[in-house]
């Protein structure tokens, strides 16, 4: 018998002190809902990672351009993000700018952003 836990059925992705996350996290804690989180600033984010996100999911969703890292960009280093490749290279610079939270399912399915009715749904 393994002393290895067995993965949890959901990674969320995202920043500790960021309010959207508090709240996707205290509705997965609320209705029992077991999963990882994996905090970009703590934990990091590899190529491997984001090429991953980002196969999953349009990189357009994944650059939250309402959030203050966006907004501190100049006109020209936001100007240049115009493709799959210049955003990986923002992202992976900045990982704060990927928008979250990111919720992946061990059956590879991708929610981003919270909304309490997709999370029921999603995690049905």
């Amino acid at each position: 018998m393994s002393n290895t836990p067995a993965a949890s059925p959901y990674i969320m992705y995202g920043i500790k002190n960021c309010d959207t996350i508090k709240k996707a996290r205290r509705y997965l804690e609320d209705n029992g809902v077991d999963y990882q989180f994996h905090d970009y600033r703590v934990d990091g984010i590899s190529d491997a990672l984001l090429s991953t996100l980002m196969d999953n999911i349009d990189w357009e969703i994944l650059v939250n351009k309402r959030g203050t890292t966006w907004r501190k960009l100049t006109d020209d280093e936001k100007n240049a993000v115009i493709d799959a490749n210049s955003a990986k290279k923002v992202l992976l610079a900045e990982p704060a700018m990927i928008k979250r939270p990111v919720l992946v399912s061990a059956d590879n399915r991708y929610l981003v952003g919270f909304n309490a009715d997709e999370y029921q749904n999603f995690i049905k």
